[in-house]
């Protein structure tokens, strides 16, 4: 609630013209009844010819007129506000998935997401677009009301200040249960989003797995709790509608029965005074019912605003402002009790210190699951440190600007992502610079994905799908490579590349892999016994625990474990 309001005082302009609109609102609202009530007064009671009337029924017109327009600026500046601040909310959502693109997509279903990014925005509409301007409206409006009753009746002004105050009372307690109710609607509608796009993406999977009946019956699970949050939502709102209307009602009906005994019984007023005070009644609880209502999708959209931000106040990466420096040698790497979970209770790295040095050819090896590709996450900055630090050269990598780390690192997994579009663009995703035709050619042919490119029609501008699709995965890996020796990191990350590959792919590969060890440290996450016993260092991992480091035969003489996942590793190879 406190950032809807205070993101509302951000837009003063539209505050200032909701006011003055407001206040002109409010003129033409009185405007309204007292050439109304003349008119009425002047034809039937004083039987004024039409002609005597006419000014008075050109001045009601304009009046109507002025009146819809300030109405319609109203809503108008209400729904731009609304729109503004939907794109700042956007934006942020979208900068903070994409700022951190690994940890977001390790937190929750992708589904659930875009709940957040599409729905829970949408939900912020309501308090910009109807409940701000309602606010200000009814800070005014009543107010001139109140002042033009009291003036030709005090009376009634009376009535209307004991009455008022039970229409806020009320919504302010319906209030709160709708923001409760909301956002169990939204919590709802997320599971649901977040379970029906993660059972599109897995559809294949469940029907062979015979699965798919079940998780129907998931979805319509999900689906059933949306609708009775829904419906939740809905019975207060109606409750809320019927109650306003009736406290309004009784509200009116009171001030009619002392302005009619007093008309009527006591003549103690004129007709003109009793008609213009019961002419302004349903305009001045009009006005607090309208705000009931703002009030209670106002309250929708705060249950939507805790969703936003919750996501937006998910840990992530945050990085400094110094540069990398000019220097083109790979920086020193030190971790430092370097620490990081998942998820409480879950699986976590735990105080890895160690020391890599430029130039330095290091593997990371252990079982699955022991945090191998967890520490490359932490040196690429994918995913946020939870204890210790990572330094390069002395300073904590958090120090960096984000621009400046990743220009000199690459990254390659076993499953590179191609983008849709040209061999070329897939490649030059690899740098920030302009490059010659000569470069590109260069790091085709070092990458070993020369003779593909020839044998192509269009060569290098050959369309290739959307995740690479018309590529092997040896060819996906190697225009990988090629990004890599276009844009000539100082740090290069493997996530073990070759697994999977045909013997002459990751033989190619192999060869440009160690080209690229000559300019630049290399990290590979290695499982094949000829990737590990080449490294100048192993780091051997279990559980999550850093429990050896050193070259092969250091290893081999002091690790027992390490010891046994070699002798298995080598009597699978023998076999």
């Amino acid at each position: 609630m406190n950032d809807l309001k205070r993101m509302a005082k951000e837009h003063k302009g539209t505050r200032w013209f909701l006011i003055l609109s407001s206040i002109l609102l409010g003129l033409t609202v009185i405007g309204q009844a007292y050439f109304f009530v003349t008119i009425v007064d002047r034809v039937f009671i004083q039987n004024e010819s039409f002609q005597q009337v006419l000014p008075y029924i050109g001045g009601l017109l304009l009046v109507l007129v002025l009146r819809a327009l300030l109405s319609y600026g109203n809503g108008l500046a209400g729904v731009r506000m609304a729109a503004k601040v939907k794109q700042q909310f956007r934006e942020k959502l979208l900068h903070k998935f994409t700022r951190n693109p690994m940890q977001a997509s390790i937190q929750g279903q992708s589904g659930h997401k875009v709940s957040v990014l599409m729905d829970a925005v949408d939900e912020v509409d309501s308090y910009f677009s109807k409940y701000i301007p309602q606010v200000i409206e009814t800070s005014i409006i009543p107010l001139f009301i109140l002042i033009a009753a009291s003036t030709e009746h005090i009376y009634t002004g009376i009535i209307m200040v004991v009455t008022a105050p039970f229409i806020p009372l009320f919504y302010v307690i319906i209030g709160i249960m709708t923001k409760k109710k909301s956002e169990e609607q939204m919590d709802k509608m997320a599971i649901f989003s977040g379970r029906f796009l993660d059972t599109l993406q897995g559809l294949t999977t469940l029907k062979l797995f015979g699965k798919s009946e079940h998780q129907k019956k998931r979805i319509e699970k999900g689906s059933l709790d949306f609708r009775d949050a829904t419906m939740e939502v809905l019975k207060i709102a109606f409750v809320s509608s019927l109650m306003l209307e009736l406290i309004s009602m009784l509200s009116i009906g009171i001030i009619a029965l002392e302005v009619g005994i007093r008309l009527v019984i006591f003549q103690s007023i004129s007709f003109s005074t009793a008609f213009f005070v019961l002419v302004l009644a349903p305009e001045f609880y009009l006005s607090l019912k309208d705000l009931g209502s703002a009030f209670h999708t106002g309250r929708g959209s705060m249950g939507a605003a805790n969703k936003i931000n919750e996501a937006l106040e998910e840990e992530h990466v945050v990085w400094g402002t110094e540069a990398l420096g000019e220097d083109a040698s790979p920086p020193a790497i030190r971790f430092q009790h370097a620490g990081f979970e998942y998820e409480p209770e879950g699986f976590a790295l735990k105080s890895v210190s160690t020391t890599i040095s430029p130039y330095e050819n290091v593997a990371i090896v252990g079982r699955s699951g022991s945090g191998k590709t967890t520490l490359l996450y932490l040196l690429a900055g994918l995913i946020p440190l939870k204890q210790g630090e990572i330094t390069l050269n002395g300073r904590p990598l958090q120090h960096y600007q984000e621009t400046a780390w990743y220009s000199e690192l690459s990254y390659i997994s076993q499953d590179p992502y191609l983008f849709s579009g040209t061999i070329r663009e897939n490649i030059m995703l690899g740098t920030n610079q302009d490059v010659s035709e000569g470069a590109v050619e260069e790091a085709i042919e070092k990458a070993g994905i020369a003779a593909l490119v020839d044998s192509l029609d269009a060569g290098l501008d050959t369309l290739v799908g959307e995740g690479g699709r018309g590529l092997s995965g040896g060819e996906m890996q190697r225009i990988a490579i090629a990004r890599a020796f276009l844009k000539q990191p100082s740090v290069v990350l493997f996530d073990e590349p070759t697994t999977g590959l045909d013997l002459h792919t990751e033989r190619v590969l192999q060869h440009s892999i160690r080209e690229l060890s000559e300019r630049a440290t290399v990290i590979t996450v290695a499982h094949r016994l000829h990737t590990i016993r080449n490294a100048d260092k192993i780091l051997f991992l279990s559980d999550g625990v850093l429990i050896g480091e050193g070259t092969d035969q250091e290893l081999m003489e002091a690790c027992a474990e390490y010891k046994e996942m070699i002798s298995i590793q080598q009597q699978g190879v023998t076999s």
